[in-house]
């Protein structure tokens, strides 16, 4: 045998060596490397709405991958708050999905199925209870910002001994307005401003009595826990909290039955609340909408309104300033 040939198959020999090693490493980098994202059209955030016997009633998912070959997410229902999903299937354009009953009745659990067609989804929604509604879902907006706004004229929501600027969600209203004060007496309607507004700053001011509970629903889909919860550990379901969602930093609430403030400022979906002078929740975003928003039509400006379904609760010194 040659020098020279000997040199070339010595040559050849370490081309394919290095070839294969190439190829195996592309292999498993391809499959385990947990920075590429899974090839899903799935993936990403949906805005829901379930027809319930005619009444539209929003709902939220959000699908994500997890590793190389599962996708989880979570789901806000027409009731309760956002829960996870510990996994997604999707196939051949069809998904479904299962998760347990919150504060639905009925003790199975709830289902999702759909079908995925282009940037639009929609299938069926089956309650712990067994009644199913059919649903639409199309792509939840960004909302990113680039700018900082300008600030418009503050507006002030309560004053004197009438309700101006409000309506009641339903047909009876058991809200009373007293030298300034919003006072919801007993559960009843939720209370809804006339006008509606995109990004804002808000200066709310609440007393709640024990044990009672209550929200600031911000356009109407996103909604600030308040509750009676001072010396609790913070929580997604307490007070400063977005529901489901965001949890204060700290717990800052006072006693039963004291006056606590709220000044949040809502850009886009990026949120700020200072609690009785404290920022619990700074510049975070907001995935969705919350349970017991009033739709999911997230790209559109919306109401404030704040709840008098979940106990006593009064309301005061509430002025918004919008962004121009």
């Amino acid at each position: 045998m040659s020098i020279k040939f000997q040199t070339n198959l010595r040559r050849a020999s370490r081309k394919l060596a290095l070839s294969a090693l190439t190829l195996l490493t592309a292999t498993f980098t391809t499959n385990a490397d947990p920075s590429k994202p899974l090839a899903s059209t799935l993936e990403g955030r949906w805005d829901i709405t379930v027809d319930v016997a005619g009444k539209p009633l929003p709902s939220w998912l959000e699908v994500r991958h997890s590793g190389t070959h599962t996708l989880v997410g979570q789901f806000t229902g027409f009731s309760g708050s956002a829960r996870p999903i510990s996994e997604v299937h999707f196939k051949d354009g069809k998904l479904n999905f299962e998760i347990p009953p919150q504060w639905e009745k009925g003790d199975k659990n709830l289902t999702v199925e759909g079908t995925l067609a282009g940037e639009k989804i929609s299938g069926s929604l089956t309650t712990p209870e067994g009644k199913t509604h059919s649903w639409t879902g199309v792509r939840a907006p960004a909302l990113r910002k680039t700018t900082e706004p300008a600030w418009g004229k503050a507006i002030p929501l309560t004053s004197g001994n009438e309700i101006k600027g409000w309506h009641p969600a339903g047909t009876t209203n058991q809200w009373i307005a007293e030298n300034g004060i919003l006072r919801s007496p007993k559960s009843g309607a939720n209370l809804i401003t006339d006008e509606k507004f995109n990004d804002f700053k808000l200066h709310i001011e609440f007393r709640i009595p024990k044990g009672s509970n209550s929200g600031v629903y911000l356009r109407g889909r996103y909604e600030v826990q308040v509750t009676d919860s001072k010396g609790m550990e913070p929580a997604l379901d307490q007070s400063g909290a977005v529901y489901g969602f965001l949890t204060p930093s700290e717990m800052v609430a006072k006693d039963a039955g004291e006056w606590n403030s709220y000044d949040i400022t809502l850009i886009g979906r990026m949120i700020t609340v200072v609690a009785n002078g404290k920022t619990v929740i700074s510049n975070q975003e907001i995935p969705g909408i919350t349970g017991g928003a009033l739709d999911s039509n997230e790209g559109e400006p919306g109401p404030l309104y704040i709840q008098g379904d979940h106990g006593p609760v009064e309301y005061r010194n509430i002025t918004i300033t919008p962004a121009k």
